[in-house]
């Protein structure tokens, strides 16, 4: 975090520090109640900034900002249900402390009303208004970009009034904080992972039969040309390229499959995309592409369906005119397969594309990395990208607005950025072999939610996975040999199953919010197994379990350590690079330095804390394939003596 500014306001005992660079508020927790300060200056939790931006001007969503005892910063909640369900997790006390203070939006007087889509509108600003004495509309048609919201009244009788017109019940606060919420969260995350697979199996079964059209032209027997024999072509035939060099561009405007027999190339002028698609159910299968336009960023004039509106509309543009080696537009159910592609600017773009298959495909970047934009770019369209290779591009597989993609079992070397997600939701990124990026493996930004990145090989770069937005799965990925192995900025996420080893930093947490559950991870052989910036305690065990440490296996108890393992505390961190390690976790006063760190919250905030460190690795297999298991050992079974092996 920046930098503190100098201005302090004081108010009775309760301190607050205005947070100038970053806009936040930092409390120190007093006595007295403080007052309610811009939402804009709060953390925020319960939906991301770009539905926050798209809403019409006159909507205000409900929302909550708690003062914690533990908690330096002031929590925003967009939805009064989002604080509720929060304060009921496991071990939420024990991050944030006790709230101190609640204040809710008040939409007595405001003239609130839903719009279509069930979000409240309003006159005027709601003002800020005690928690506890307000009265509040639960199960009414009342909405936010999250779900079902529970809408604050000061005045019972405007409470009773919206609920008349509305519907829901009208109670208070202890039955707010009681209530149970239908939310998805990561863990919808992690059980959409077997049937995000199917999906993609379906996708690929779909445009499967493509293969299968009759062939009603060959070029050179029935047509001298490409562009010729897909003009005279019937839909849902077959275009056959015998083997050769085409020096042309050609648009597909219909059903088809476009097929090369043995060694065939498309050639371009250097000008442009190569191949332009422009209508659904197509297929380019068995060819080889170059000759590509160096456009990385077009002028916008492309024909495509966006609001100019929109957030973002411009960005679209300019990106969808890019050039490429296939570039497509409006083109459901269009398969890719079995292509390779030399390009300066971008290899596939997909624009408005729906249920599309990429399969055995290759990318082949410019000689410059940040020359070129994205082998594989997909901008508001979803498909199955698998098998394939991406190389030497600034961005390997780019998708924008593009949500319910599947992006498995290719091999991603050599870019800026190996796979990058950008405002793109609910997707899956699975059994990728991401290696030698420059910037970052995986990177997934702007706000996204409830994205699942599972069971990937992430290795030898700068920054191994960076998983940004909420609610996001990261589990069973193998991130080794990199500067940073995993950085965490998520909120409400998942972390399981993934092995960090042999990395400068194994993980490095940025996120402001303790709110990610990260257990059964296994850290080994890194130089710092964890940093953190400035915030509160996070802990990462959850339920009696938690990660296995190198350096923390000490006496067991059971399966775990029998003491508590910080990798940020400046003895903790070090233990597994010193020698002697076994018999000085054993030390009584490392017990009890461990103790009071466990008890005092003034030398727990900015640290990271793991109850349970497992006292061997949890994913034993995993580890083994890094070549790093021979650093690990486990705990002492019963004695506080090292044995003699």
């Amino acid at each position: 975090m920046p930098a503190l500014s100098t201005t302090r306001v004081v108010l009775g005992a309760f301190i607050v520090v205005v947070l100038g660079a970053a806009g936040l508020f930092v409390v120190d927790a007093g006595s007295t109640s403080p007052d309610p300060v811009a939402f804009d200056e709060t953390v925020h939790s319960g939906i991301t900034l770009e539905a926050e931006r798209e809403l019409d001007d006159d909507v205000e969503l409900p929302r909550a900002q708690v003062f914690y005892s533990q908690y330096q910063y002031v929590v925003g909640y967009y939805g009064v249900e989002t604080f509720a369900d929060d304060q009921q997790q496991p071990e939420h006390e024990q991050r944030f402390g006790h709230p101190l203070t609640v204040y809710v939006t008040d939409y007595s007087g405001t003239g609130v009303e839903l719009d279509d889509d069930g979000y409240p509108t309003t006159d005027g600003s709601p003002e800020w208004t005690d928690a506890e004495t307000a009265w509040y509309v639960l199960e009414s048609d009342a909405e936010t970009p999250a779900g079902t919201t529970v809408v604050p009244f000061t005045d019972r009788d405007d409470a009773d009034a919206f609920a008349d017109e509305y519907g829901g019940d009208v109670r208070g606060w202890e039955s707010v904080l009681e209530a149970t919420y239908d939310r998805d969260d990561a863990a919808v995350a992690r059980d959409r992972v077997d049937s995000h697979r199917q999906l993609a199996d379906g996708r690929v079964e779909q445009t499967a039969e493509f293969t299968e059209r009759p062939t009603s032209s060959v070029v050179g027997s029935d047509a001298d040309t490409i562009q010729e024999a897909i003009d005279e072509a019937p839909a849902d035939t077959t275009v056959r390229v015998p083997n050769g060099t085409y020096e042309e561009t050609v648009e597909i405007d219909r059903p088809l499959t476009i097929v090369g027999d043995e060694d065939v190339t498309i050639r371009g002028d250097g000008n442009g995309s190569v191949v332009t698609v422009t209508d659904e159910r197509v297929a380019v299968q068995n060819v080889s592409i170059d000759g590509v336009g160096e456009t990385t960023r077009g002028d916008g004039d492309v024909d495509i369906d966006v609001d100019d509106e929109e957030l973002g509309a411009t960005f679209m543009r300019n990106y969808a005119s890019t050039d490429a080696g296939i570039a497509a537009y409006s083109a459901d159910e269009l398969l890719v397969q079995d292509v390779h592609i030399d390009t300066p600017a971008s290899g596939i773009l997909t624009h408005g594309t729906d249920d599309a298959a990429v399969r055995n495909a290759t990318v082949v970047g410019p000689d410059d990395p940040t020359d070129g934009l994205a082998g594989i770019l997909l901008l508001q369209s979803n498909a199955v990208i698998e098998t394939s290779t991406v190389d030497g591009t600034t961005n390997g597989v780019y998708l924008y607005r593009s949500p319910s993609t599947v992006v498995r079992s290719n091999s991603v070397t050599g870019n800026q950025l190996g796979v990058h997600l950008m405002h793109t939701d609910e997707s899956l990124v699975t059994d990728n072999e991401i290696h030698g990026q420059t910037n970052t493996g995986v990177y997934i930004m702007t706000g996204p939610e409830r994205n699942a990145i599972v069971g990937n090989t992430i290795r030898d770069t700068e920054t191994g996975l960076s998983p940004g937005g909420s609610d996001t799965y990261v589990a069973d990925n193998r991130i080794e040999n990199s500067n940073v192995g995993l950085r965490v900025d998520t909120a409400s996420s998942i972390y399981e199953g993934n092995v960090v080893a042999g990395n400068e930093v194994g993980a490095d947490v940025t996120g402001m919010l303790p709110t990610n559950r990260v257990v059964g991870n296994d850290f080994v052989a890194n130089e710092e197994h964890a940093t953190v910036t400035s915030g509160p305690l996070r802990i990462w065990s959850d339920d009696g379990g938690g990660n296995y440490w190198q350096g923390a296996a000490g006496v067991a108890s059971g399966d775990y350590a029998d003491r508590s393992y910080t990798p940020t505390d400046d003895v903790d961190k070090r233990l597994h690079t010193t020698d002697g390690t076994p018999t000085l976790v054993q030390a009584p006063a490392l017990e009890g330095l461990a103790g009071l760190e466990g008890t005092v919250p003034g030398m727990r905030t900015g640290s990271i804390t793991d109850n349970y460190p497992a006292c061997e690795p949890i994913n034993a297999d995993r580890l083994e394939a890094t070549g790093w298991d021979d650093q690990a050992w486990t705990c002492y079974e019963t004695t506080r003596t090292p044995t003699d092996d």
